[in-house]
């Protein structure tokens, strides 16, 4: 059997296209659907129908694009109640794709409609399960982001669901079949996911913590509840688009496909609440920015920030991207439901400036430099990283001030003295600094290249502490 994954974007999010005798199945597809089509169309393939494993709160899915275009049906699992037509599956229900057959299996946990797809040939054999947020490899879906939309349900609640749907429905399957999950490394739907995209359920069932076979109910739940960090706000909002509808893809689109003059850009700012997204990269960023813009660049962890720190999907925004690439910012921010891109400049930041107008920049000096200036400075040193980051090994003295929660923290930042901030390599303290600088907080200074680039200086750091054995 053949299942190719797609993967894409940060949040390293797997769809599946599956074709057998001129028939397709594509699961948990993304917000761009073209791909998807066109690919169909090389196969001389119909695409018959579009699975979703539950309604996904990390990104926008592209079920209703590819039902428009293409009139397949959409399948969700048990319990699902979605705002338009669908199929509704019930637990072990077969559906036919040419020769193959997928198998639904309830398993809920993640969340309550959440439903694993098990794939089998045209030989009856039994190849592979499509687990969606219920089973990573070396993890498990996290089961705290239904709590936020469903009041009767607790975190605690749904990791019991999800231990019994892996221990009755997932565990007693045959240990040759491949595990294809939806996420790999770098999503926020899970806790330490590996970067492999596969592996046999036999050996997850070795290796996993998850699946450890002497777990009871109540180590499971404990464990797997433990070290589970606030979710992105944006997810609820997501979750809510994945069940009520969406405008199209297309449409997004074409509505955000605006290019501005400065003056018009200007006055855009001016007369709307929209904020001023930069996504150059961070080094153009700090020689020169519209002022109160925030920098979050496409080339680094882009959606998940822009979630974390804009939280409104609804939030207008003007953009100031990379020429020729402000297409691919509006679709990356589609695919987490920021929807409401109202134009960018035309020309990026050069246009700006060319036209005069004020700008700002952010002081940013070397981590050699920082050293020089250290032993002066040590009490106003801010590091952005994560808790766990902060926790395993920093500068001693610094302050833990995670960028995820950067407004919670501006009470911290001295108003008479120059401080300094940090993250890891450069990119996270920048987005920190620019939204300092529109919160009117300006004497501030970026140490580039970050801890990674500290670490090899005379700086004094803490012992590393591994972030495994941090409870």
């Amino acid at each position: 059997m053949k299942v190719e994954q797609i993967y894409t974007g940060c949040l390293a999010h797997a769809a599946y296209y599956i074709e057998n005798n001129g028939e397709v199945a594509i699961i948990d597809p993304l917000r761009e659907v073209q791909p998807y089509i066109n690919r169909a169309k090389l196969d001389d393939a119909k695409i018959k129908y579009v699975f979703e494993t539950h309604f996904h709160a990390d990104f926008v899915s592209g079920h209703l694009d590819l039902k428009e275009k293409t009139g397949a049906s959409i399948v969700f699992g048990p319990t699902a109640k979605p705002n338009y037509e669908a199929i509704v599956a019930e637990d072990g229900q077969i559906f036919e794709v040419g020769n193959y057959k997928i198998k639904v299996i309830h398993t809920p946990g993640h969340t309550m409609e959440s439903t694993t797809y098990l794939l089998i040939d045209e030989n009856g054999k039994e190849h592979g399960i499509v687990t969606g947020d219920t089973l990573f490899i070396g993890d498990v879906g996290r089961p705290d982001l239904a709590q936020k939309v469903a009041e009767d349900l607790t975190q605690e609640k749904l990791a019991g669901y999800l231990y019994d749907s892996l221990r009755n429905k997932i565990m007693p399957l045959s240990d040759d079949l491949i595990v294809y999950p939806n996420h790999g490394a770098g999503s926020a739907c899970g806790k330490n996911m590996s970067k492999e995209t596969t592996d046999t359920l036999g050996n997850q069932k070795k290796v996993n913590y998850a699946l450890r076979a002497d777990m009871t109910k109540e180590e499971f739940i404990e464990e797997v509840l433990d070290g589970l960090s606030e979710p992105p706000g944006y997810f609820p909002q997501n979750v809510m688009m994945n069940i009520t509808g969406y405008e199209s893809f297309d449409n997004v689109i074409t509505k955000s496909n605006k290019p501005l003059s400065p003056e018009a850009f200007e006055a855009a700012a001016n007369e709307t609440e929209a904020i001023i997204l930069d996504v150059r990269h961070q080094s153009e960023f700090v020689k020169g920015h519209i002022p109160r813009s925030i920098f979050i660049g496409i080339d680094g962890g882009f959606a998940p920030w822009v979630g974390a720190l804009i939280v409104d999907v609804s939030q207008p925004i003007l953009l100031v991207a990379p020429e020729g690439r402000e297409e691919e910012v509006v679709t990356r921010l589609s695919r987490v439901g920021f929807d409401n891109v109202i134009g960018y400049l035309d020309g990026s930041f050069q246009s700006w400036k060319n036209s005069g107008k004020e700008y700002d920049t952010i002081t940013s000096i070397s981590a050699e430099e920082f050293a020089n200036r250290f032993e002066d400075n040590k009490d106003v040193v801010f590091d952005v990283r994560k808790n766990g980051e902060f926790t395993a090994e920093h500068v001693d003295g610094a302050k833990s001030t995670p960028l995820d929660y950067i407004n919670n923290y501006l009470q911290e930042f001295p108003d008479n003295k120059t401080f300094y901030v940090h993250c890891a390599g450069g990119y996270r303290s920048v987005i920190a600094a620019s939204i300092l600088k529109s919160r009117g907080i300006h004497n501030l200074i970026d140490v580039g290249g970050g801890y990674g680039a500290i670490k090899k200086t005379d700086i004094p750091v803490t012992d590393y502490v591994c972030p495994s054995t941090l409870k």
